[in-house]
C-alpha cells in the first residue's frame, strides 16, 4: 500500500493548553470537524471513534491512541476497514498564539495507491481539513476572554 500525506494548520488565539483541551475533547470535534461525531478516551491504548458522513451516507473511522504528550501531541493509528494508516494533532506555542496542525497519513489500497489516486484523495482531504481547521479557529477565537490574545486576522492565520 501506498501512502499519502495530508497536512493543515491554522494560528489560533489561545495559550497551548487551552487549544489541546478543544483539540483533545473528542465530543466536541463535531463543532469543528466537517461531518465527524467523535468519542473516544485519553491516553496512549485509548480508543477512539468517529462516524464521518452525511446522514446514512459514511463510515466508521476506527483509532488507538499510539502518543499522548499533552497539551502538545497526539498521534492516532487509524484501525477501520475504509481508513488505515496514522493521525497526528500537535499545538505548537507560537508566542501569544499557538499553531494547531493535523496531519493524516493514509494507507490507499490499490487502485487508489497510484499518482492520479493520491492526487485525488489529497484534494479533497485537504479542503476538508482546512475548513475543519477554519471552524477550530473561530470557536477558539470566540472563547477568548476580553483582553486575551490577539485575534488573528485572515492575513495573519493562514491555513495550509
Amino acid at each position: 500500500m501506498r501512502t499519502v500525506a495530508v497536512s493543515s494548520r491554522v494560528l489560533v488565539p489561545a495559550e497551548p493548553a487551552a487549544a489541546w483541551r478543544l483539540a483533545m475533547d473528542w465530543r466536541r470535534q463535531d463543532d469543528w470537524m466537517l461531518a465527524t461525531r467523535v468519542r473516544g478516551g485519553q491516553g496512549v491504548g485509548a480508543t477512539v471513534v468517529a462516524r464521518t458522513g452525511l446522514g446514512p451516507v459514511g463510515f466508521t473511522d476506527t483509532m488507538v491512541i499510539t502518543q499522548w504528550y499533552p497539551p502538545r501531541r497526539c498521534v492516532v493509528r487509524h484501525t477501520g476497514r475504509v481508513v488505515r494508516g496514522t493521525g497526528v494533532f500537535e499545538v505548537i506555542p507560537r508566542g501569544r498564539l499557538s499553531e494547531f496542525a493535523w496531519t493524516e497519513r493514509l494507507e490507499l489500497p490499490w487502485p487508489v495507491s497510484g499518482p492520479l489516486g493520491r492526487r485525488l484523495a489529497a484534494g479533497p482531504a485537504r479542503w476538508v481539513m482546512g475548513a475543519s481547521l477554519r471552524r477550530f479557529r473561530r470557536l477558539i477565537r470566540d472563547r477568548a476572554p476580553r483582553g486575551g490574545p490577539a485575534r488573528p486576522g485572515p492575513d495573519h492565520a493562514p491555513v495550509t
